[in-house]
């Protein structure tokens, strides 16, 4: 809404980025916490992530090139050097980076799988709201009372247009399954399933959201944005996850009795 905070000196604190950085700073508070909690290597756990953020970034920016592939050909050195990323791409490149983090470090994927994802949704919902003050992200066009105008300097569509705000409902979504994974992972019957949980919740609401955005930019494949169909894989992939535990879980009993 309003991305320009204030100045110090010649810098200018723009909303978006100061967002995007405390959702960064809890991720790591949070993961750490949880990290020392199921007893696993917290104290090195900084350097992953670390490692993600990198790998995160570099994918968001590759899959937003994707979307914008024409506009990229055309002049690579603007889309390179605007503030255009997609966050699937950082998801499925922050995945990578954590598995490749993991095989070199030789740590079970899945116990540090299940302790970051919930750190994810958090800094996911911090990052909304980032989006909201720059703008980006908007919904479709609406005359009901919750819709929103942003000022002409901003990303959205301009003043005198009402807007959905499909950022801030973003946000709440992933703080609600931030809360979700959290009480799985700590109190839930099966903690093991946390990024599992994550993947069908995060891929059904992008899903869903997505039919709400009204920015262009999101590229297309077939009837689907290209988020919207990643999402389909995305859930799907959760959902298998959790049908193999469930059925590899009820095997072991079977051996076991």
């Amino acid at each position: 809404m309003f991305n320009d905070w204030f100045k110090i000196g010649p810098v200018t604190v723009h909303g978006y980025g100061f967002m995007i950085a405390v959702g960064i700073l809890f991720a790591f508070w949070l993961s750490e916490r949880l990290a020392k909690k199921q007893g696993l290597e917290y104290e090195k756990i900084d350097g992953m992530i670390f490692f993600i953020i990198i790998f995160g970034f570099i994918g968001a920016k590759l899959l937003y090139i994707f979307t914008v592939w024409d506009s990229f050909v055309k002049n690579p050195v603007v889309i390179l050097s605007n503030e255009g990323f997609v966050v699937y791409g950082g998801i499925i490149a922050g995945i990578i980076a954590a598995w490749i983090y993991c095989k070199w470090k030789k740590w079970d994927f899945m116990k540090y799988a299940n302790v970051l994802m919930p750190a994810v949704s958090l800094g996911q919902g911090f990052g909304r709201i980032g989006c909201f003050f720059a703008g980006c992200c908007y919904g479709i066009r609406t005359t009901a009372w919750y819709g929103v105008e942003f000022p002409a300097e901003s990303l959205g569509p301009g003043a005198g247009i009402k807007v959905i705000p499909t950022e801030l409902i973003s946000s709440a979504g992933n703080f609600l399954i931030f809360a979700f994974l959290l009480r799985n992972l700590l109190k839930g019957k099966h903690p093991e399933d946390t990024a599992a949980w994550y993947l069908v919740l995060y891929g059904l609401g992008r899903f869903l959201v997505e039919f709400l955005r009204g920015d262009l930019i999101r590229g297309q494949i077939w009837i689907f944005s290209t988020s919207q169909f990643i999402s389909i894989f995305v859930f799907l992939a959760g959902a298998f996850l959790l049908w193999y535990r469930q059925n590899h879980s009820d095997l072991k009993k079977e051996v076991a009795a």
